[in-house]
């Protein structure tokens, strides 16, 4: 779920920040740059990791600030394709449901990958909302926000960045997991225990 990937990077330091000791300035303005940020292929940065190597300090004619070539590690997270995880409910419409991590919320289930056979119902605690029902053994499993939830990693995406969004339409995500609960041991928590 989380790994290390080793970047290299071209920093420009402003020189508001060369009182500072180099290493804490340029990991300052690293997590500035990459903290909460989707890099595709490699996922979510969660932290600077630690810096490898700091090179160069040129200053370029008619600029103030000096630059470095910056070898950093950075913690990422990047789910493995079938991996099982647990998160919480987010929301749920007649389309699937959407789960959260806490740090990430764009995990989608389908209706397709909702263990099979199940139907949707309204939810009586929001109008705007549907709960999913697992029948199996002639009894009912409901999916709520109470309990966490085991999901197995389908597939990641890293979509490219739209040139125009229309008005009214969800925020871009950057990176989407399409996960699955139709396998034995995924789904609420409570069902297996």
């Amino acid at each position: 779920m989380f790994c290390l990937s080793e970047i290299e990077h071209t920093l420009r330091l402003p020189p508001h920040l060369l009182n500072l000791p180099l290493a804490e300035a340029i990991k300052g303005e690293l997590e500035g740059l990459f903290l909460d940020k989707v890099i595709a292929k490699l996922g979510l940065c969660i932290s600077v990791y630690d810096i490898r190597s700091i090179d160069g300090g040129f200053i370029f004619p008619g600029d103030g600030a000096s630059t470095y070539t910056v070898k950093f590690r950075l913690l990422m997270f990047r789910p493995f394709l079938g991996e099982v995880i647990s998160a919480r409910l987010k929301e749920s419409s007649s389309t699937g449901l959407r789960l959260s991590l806490g740090f990430f919320d764009d995990i989608y289930i389908p209706r397709a990958l909702l263990p099979s056979p199940s139907h949707d119902e309204p939810d009586p605690e929001d109008k705007n909302q549907v709960r999913w029902i697992w029948e199996f053994n002639e009894q009912n499993y409901p999916i709520d926000g109470m309990d966490e939830i085991r999901f197995r990693v389908h597939s990641i995406q890293y979509p490219s960045l739209p040139l125009e969004q229309d008005d009214g339409s969800k925020p871009f995500a950057p990176m989407l997991i399409t996960g699955s609960l139709d396998a034995d041991g995924l789904g609420p928590i409570a069902w297996w225990v």
